[in-house]
């Protein structure tokens, strides 16, 4: 699956590994149970390490682990579950979460604008000719009227900008 990262195609370090199964060195992606179950062993080896995380697990569980987790990956199952766009945001916004948040599943282009605006910045993609028009989604707009955790200037920045600055 090609990997989209802020935007553009990129290379995938992470190795997926199944529970029980010995880590290798290097970065290395693991289920939440073996997380839940070895974290303190987990996150002391040399190497970064990413949780695949499910959309029906509450992400607080997290919370202990997160300074030292470089990868979450949340799981978008089918069309209808955004469970992972909440994820998301607690993620970023209630727990300062400031590594890598990979959608993984069903990314649409149609939602990737959401995506990044919820705080995913990196998408397992189904196909490579997704890539180009996942850039242009992204781009699609650069005013919105809600704040998220993503920082993006909304409409009432637009405004009240001039009267902050005495123009």
């Amino acid at each position: 699956m090609p990997l989209v990262k802020n935007g553009a195609l990129a290379a995938d370090a992470f190795i997926p590994v199944a529970d029980g199964d010995p880590l290798p060195d290097g970065p290395v992606i693991v289920s939440a149970a073996r997380l839940l179950a070895d974290g303190p062993a987990l996150v002391t080896r040399n190497g970064e390490i990413g949780v695949a995380w499910p959309n029906d697990k509450d992400v607080a569980e997290l919370q202990p682990f997160l300074s030292r987790l470089s990868l979450i990956t949340l799981t978008f199952p089918k069309f209808r579950d955004g469970r992972a766009y909440s994820q998301a945001r607690l993620l970023r916004e209630r727990y300062g979460y400031k590594g890598e948040l990979r959608a993984v599943g069903n990314v649409l282009r149609d939602q990737v604008l959401m995506m990044v605006r919820a705080g995913f910045d990196a998408f397992a993609l189904e196909k490579a000719a997704d890539v180009e028009a996942f850039g242009k989604a992204v781009a699609t707009y650069s005013v919105f009227y809600q704040p998220t955790g993503d920082h993006r200037p909304t409409v009432r920045d637009a405004r009240t900008a001039p009267a902050a600055t005495g123009g």
